[in-house]
């Protein structure tokens, strides 16, 4: 799995700074986002964080998808495609803590999931 999984708030942060958005910063540390948290970011939690500018909350997000490496933002998917793509739904079991989610694998999710066409 990708290191941004691991990264601390301050990693987070220090990330968002690099994007050059060194103004929101504090909005993430603040609210305790890491690396597992940051997988459940996007346009709808940003206001809540304190990103409230739309073009930026629009960069952001844009940025976290590519950092998950997700393509296509929730809601702008054709009809004819799954609901979910797999990867978004395998992040969002990755954000939880415990053992279960720590040892989860790509692989094993997509197996225990039933979604072997994605292998």
């Amino acid at each position: 799995m990708s290191a941004f999984m691991n990264w601390s708030c301050e990693d987070v942060s220090k990330w968002i700074e690099s994007l050059g958005y060194q103004q929101y910063t504090a909005c993430f540390t603040e609210n305790y986002i890491n690396g597992r948290k940051l997988i459940l970011v996007n346009c709808s939690t940003l206001p809540r964080l304190g990103v409230t500018d739309f073009k930026d909350m629009k960069a952001i997000s844009g940025h976290i998808r590519e950092l998950l490496e997700i393509l296509d933002p929730r809601g702008s998917r054709s009809i004819a495609l799954p609901p979910v793509e797999p990867r978004r739904l395998f992040l969002e079991e990755k954000s939880r803590t415990g053992s279960t989610a720590d040892s989860l694998t790509y692989m094993q999710f997509l197996k225990e999931r039933g979604l072997d066409e994605y292998t």
